[in-house]
C-alpha cells in the first residue's frame, strides 16, 4: 500500500445540538459533529480494521438496454505492526453487473494475492466453516495457492494512498476527481465486460445509524455515511455491445469500522444483515440497515433513514422490514433467498413492496462464506396514501442455511421434492395429465377414463415414497457436474426430479423383490398399495422422470446423448439387480475348494456394485456434464469419479452392516442373516485357508439370526482384517479417481462441495 502521509484527525466537539454516542470519542479519526468533510473522510482511515467504499447505479442506456451495477472496494486488517503502529491489510473488490433485459447476473471478485495463506491461517484459528468436510476440501484447495472461482487472485498489490481517494485494485479503479465527482472503472476480460462511470453527487452526505454509528454485533462498530442521489454518466460494454449512459442514477456510501477499547475482542462470526437502498419516483430516497445475529431476523440497532425531495433527513426505528412469500433456491449453494419484502412504517405512512427483478443475483465468494445475495430490486406501494414506485438494491448477507453437509443435503432434498411435485403433481390438471400419460394435447388416450383412478393407483404409490424425502445426492450429482464444467445448473433445477424418480422407481420394485417392509421411515409402497400396483408405479416412475429430457430446452443432438445415457443407466442398473438377486451362492461349492476362484470373489462383488450402484451415479454425472457443455475429457472424468463413488459407497455400506453388529446385535448384520456375499466377506474368503472359508460359509448359508453364530462370522472376518481393508480400498479407489478429475475441472465453490460430499459419503457411520 502507498502510505504518503497521515491525515490529521478531525477534532471532536460535543454540543447539545449534536450529541454523539460514546463510541465516537474512542476513535480519533472518525467524523465529529456537523457536516462530514468529504475531503478528509472519503480517504482511508488509519483506525479502520474493516473499510469499504460502495456504490450502485441504475443505468438505462441510450440504445434501449438497461443495466444495474454494484461495486465494493474492501480492505480488512489481517495483522498489526507494533513497530510501525499500523495495520496490515488484505484487499478485495467485488462487483456485479445485472443485465435487466436478458435477466443475467455477471459477478466479479478479485481477492488479495495472499488470500490462500490468510484463509489457511483463519481456518487454523477456528474461523470459517465448522463443517469438517467443507473445511478439509477448502484447505486442500487453498494449499494449492488458489482460491475458488468466481474469486480470482489480484495480480498486483493494490494502490491505496492515505491522502486521497484514488483506489487501484489491479485495474479496478475508484477515485475522486477535482470537481467532487467519483470515477469508477471496472473490467472483467473473462466475461468481456468493461464499464466507465462518473458519479456526480446531487446532495450532501448523510449519516446512517446513530449519528453515523452502526453498532455491529461482532467486534467492530462502524461509521457509515452515504450519498443516495448521484447522476451517473459513462458507458457499459458487455461483450460486443457498448452502451452509452447519459441519465443513470447512482448511490455512494462509505463505511469504516474499528474496535472500541471498551468492546469485547472476541470475534463473532454469526453476524448477518439485511440492507436496502431505494430511490423513489417522488424524489425521496430511503435506506434500511439491520445488523443482527443470523438466528434472528431483526436486530437491536435497526435504522430506517429517509431523505425527502428537499434533501432533509428523517429517521425512525418504528418500522418493519420483513421478507414474505416463497424463496428462491440457488443450485450452487442450495441456500434460499427471499424474493419479496415489505417495508412499512406508521410514522412515515409508508407501505412498500419490494420484489427482485432477477432472482439469481447470488454472489459466491470466499469473502462471504460462501455467498450472499445482492441485486437490483423494484419497489411499488404508497407513501402518505399516494402511489409511489422506484428501484434500488438489496443485500442479504450471512443468512446461510447450508453451512454443514447435513444441512446442505437437507436443502438438496427439499429442492428435489419441489421438482418432483412439479413433474408429478398429486392432483394433475388436464394438460399435465395428458403430459403424464402421453403428450400435451393428446386427449384421445384419456377419453372415457377416470382421472381419480390414475392419481390413486399410479401417482400415489410413487409419491408415497418421494414425499418422505431422502438424501437426494443423485439429483445433486447431476447439477453439480453441470456447474463443475462451467455450465449454469439453475436452468436445470427441474431436472432434479429425473434421478429421484429413477431411484424411487428402483426402490419400490427392490422392496417387492426383497419383501422389505420399511422404506424411508415408513411402510413400503407394496405394503400400502399392494404388490401389483407397486410394481406398475415403480416401472412408471422410470418413464415419468424421463419427461425432463422430453421437455428440456436443449438442442436435439444433446437430447439424444442424454437419452442414451438415461437408458444405458437403466439397462446397467437392472443388470446389476439381476446379478445381486442371484448372488454368488452358486459359486461357493467350487470356491471352497478352488483358491484361484476364491481370490476372484472380491472382483465379482465389485462388478455387481459397479452395475447396480456405480453405473447410475456415473451416468447421472455424465448427464450433468453434458448439460453443462463439458469437454469429452471432463465428461469422462466426472462419470468415472462418480461411478467410483457409487462403488465405494456400496463397499462402505457393506462394512457398516458388519460394524454395526457390534453396537446392536439384534438389529445389525442383516446381510449375513440374508446369506449375502458382500465385499468384506468376499475379501476375507479370498485370504482364508479352506478350513476357515468353510466355517464362514456354513454360517452364512444357514441364514441364521443367532447372535452367537453371527459373532463367530464377524470374528472370522476380522481375523483377516477384511473390514478395515475394505474401507481402505473404498477410500483409496476414490482418491485415485479424484486425482484424474482434479486437474480437469476448475477450482470453484462447487468443486469444494463435490470433494466434501464424497468424503462425507465414505465416512458416514450409519
Amino acid at each position: 500500500m502507498n502510505k504518503n502521509r497521515n491525515v490529521k484527525p478531525q477534532k471532536l466537539q460535543l454540543t447539545k445540538q449534536h450529541p454523539l454516542p460514546p463510541e465516537v470519542f474512542e476513535i480519533p479519526d472518525w467524523p465529529g459533529p456537523g457536516e462530514i468533510d468529504l475531503n478528509i473522510h472519503d480517504f482511508p482511515h488509519k483506525s479502520s480494521t474493516t473499510e469499504w467504499w460502495y456504490m450502485h447505479a441504475h443505468l438505462p442506456a441510450a440504445d434501449g438496454k438497461n443495466y444495474s451495477l454494484f461495486a465494493s472496494f474492501f480492505r480488512k486488517a489481517v495483522s498489526y505492526d507494533k513497530t510501525k503502529k499500523e495495520y496490515n491489510y488484505a484487499h478485495s473488490v467485488l462487483w456485479a453487473l445485472t443485465d435487466i433485459e436478458n435477466k443475467k447476473y455477471y459477478p466479479t471478485s478479485l481477492v488479495d494475492r495472499d488470500a490462500p495463506r490468510i484463509g489457511l491461517k483463519r481456518i487454523k484459528k477456528g474461523h470459517g466453516t465448522k463443517d469438517p468436510y467443507f473445511k478439509r476440501a477448502t484447505i486442500e484447495m487453498l494449499k494449492k495457492g488458489v482460491v475458488p472461482y468466481p474469486d480470482t487472485l489480484l495480480k498486483k498489490d493494490p494502490v491505496v494512498p492515505w491522502n486521497k481517494l484514488d483506489l487501484n485494485y489491479d485495474g479496478q479503479l475508484f477515485k475522486k476527481l477535482a470537481d467532487g465527482s467519483y470515477q469508477l472503472c471496472l473490467n472483467n476480460k473473462r466475461l468481456d465486460i468493461q464499464l466507465e462511470l462518473n458519479f456526480q453527487p446531487k446532495m450532501k452526505p448523510v449519516r446512517h445509524g446513530d449519528h453515523g454509528v452502526i453498532e455491529n454485533s461482532a467486534v467492530e462498530d462502524f461509521f457509515y455515511y452515504f450519498i443516495p442521489h448521484c447522476e451517473v454518466k459513462g458507458y457499459v460494454k458487455l461483450k460486443k455491445d457498448k452502451s452509452e449512459i447519459k441519465a443513470g442514477k447512482g448511490w455512494y456510501d462509505h463505511e469504516f469500522g474499528a474496535k472500541p477499547p471498551s468492546k469485547d475482542t472476541k470475534e463473532n462470526e454469526d453476524i448477518a444483515w439485511n440492507w436496502i437502498g431505494l430511490q423513489l419516483d417522488n424524489g425521496f430516497q430511503l435506506t434500511v440497515y439491520d445488523v443482527h445475529t443470523k438466528d434472528t431476523e431483526r436486530g437491536k440497532g435497526i435504522h430506517l433513514i429517509m431523505i425527502d425531495s428537499k434533501g432533509q433527513k428523517h429517521k425512525t426505528t418504528d418500522f418493519k422490514f420483513q421478507p414474505y412469500g416463497e424463496r428462491w433456491t440457488s443450485t450452487r449453494t442450495f441456500n434460499r433467498y427471499p424474493v419479496k419484502w415489505k417495508v412499512t412504517s406508521e410514522e412515515f405512512q409508508l407501505d412498500l413492496e419490494i420484489s427482485t427483478i432477477v432472482d439469481d443475483q447470488e454472489f459466491s465468494t470466499v469473502v462471504s462464506k460462501p455467498a450472499f445475495w445482492e441485486g437490483r430490486i423494484e419497489i411499488t406501494g404508497t407513501q402518505k396514501g399516494k402511489k409511489v414506485s422506484g428501484r434500488g438494491y438489496l443485500e442479504r448477507h450471512g443468512h446461510l442455511e447450508t453451512d454443514t453437509i447435513e444441512l446442505f443435503l437437507k436443502s438438496v432434498s427439499r429442492t428435489t421434492l419441489a421438482s418432483v411435485r412439479k413433474v408429478l403433481p398429486s392432483n394433475p390438471q388436464k394438460e399435465k395429465l395428458e403430459e403424464l400419460v402421453s403428450v400435451k394435447g393428446n386427449t384421445r388416450l384419456l377419453k372415457n377414463t377416470d382421472s381419480d383412478i390414475y392419481k390413486k393407483k399410479l401417482i400415489a404409490p410413487i409419491r408415497e415414497i418421494t414425499d418422505r424425502g431422502g438424501k437426494s445426492w443423485r439429483s445433486y450429482t447431476t447439477l453439480a457436474c453441470a456447474d463443475a464444467v462451467g455450465g449454469y445448473s439453475q436452468e436445470a433445477i427441474d431436472w432434479m426430479a429425473l434421478p429421484e424418480l429413477m431411484h424411487v422407481g428402483s426402490l419400490i420394485i427392490d422392496d417387492v423383490q426383497d419383501k422389505s417392509t420399511i422404506r424411508r421411515g415408513g411402510p413400503t409402497a407394496h405394503i400400502v398399495h399392494g404388490e401389483a400396483l407397486a410394481i406398475n408405479s415403480g416401472s412408471a416412475a422410470y418413464f415419468i422422470g424421463q419427461s425432463c429430457i422430453y421437455y428440456g430446452q436443449q438442442p436435439d443432438e444433446m437430447k439424444v446423448k442424454i437419452y442414451n445415457c438415461y437408458f444405458e443407466t437403466m439397462r446397467a442398473s437392472h443388470s446389476g439387480q439381476a446379478f445381486d438377486i442371484n448372488g454368488l451362492d452358486y459359486l461357493m461349492p467350487r470356491a471352497l475348494k478352488n483358491d484361484v476362484l476364491a481370490k476372484k470373489l472380491p472382483l465379482m462383488v465389485l462388478a455387481i456394485h459397479r452395475l447396480k450402484s456405480g453405473a447410475p451415479a456415473g451416468y447421472l454425472a455424465k448427464i450433468g456434464a453434458l448439460l453443462g457443455k463439458g469437454t469429452e475429457e471432463q465428461i469422462f472424468a466426472l462419470a468415472h469419479f462418480f461411478e467410483t463413488l457409487g462403488v465405494s459407497f456400496q463397499v462402505i455400506d457393506d462394512t457398516l452392516n458388519l460394524k454395526g453388529f457390534k453396537d446392536n446385535l439384534k438389529t445389525k448384520a442383516e446381510d449375513l442373516t440374508a446369506g449375502k456375499i458382500t465385499y468384506p466377506v468376499a475379501l476375507a474368503m479370498s485370504k482364508m485357508p479352506r478350513s476357515d472359508r468353510a466355517k464362514l460359509w456354513n454360517i452364512i448359508r444357514a441364514k441364521t439370526d443367532d447372535i452367537k453364530e453371527l459373532n463367530k462370522a464377524i470374528t472370522l472376518i476380522n481375523k483377516y482384517d477384511a473390514i478395515n481393508q475394505s474401507e481402505r480400498f473404498a477410500r483409496l479407489n476414490l482418491e485415485r479417481a479424484w486425482k484424474k478429475l482434479d486437474p480437469l475441472i476448475e477450482d470453484t465453490m462447487v468443486k469444494i462441495s463435490i470433494r466434501a460430499f464424497s468424503w462425507y459419503v465414505l465416512e458416514r457411520t450409519y
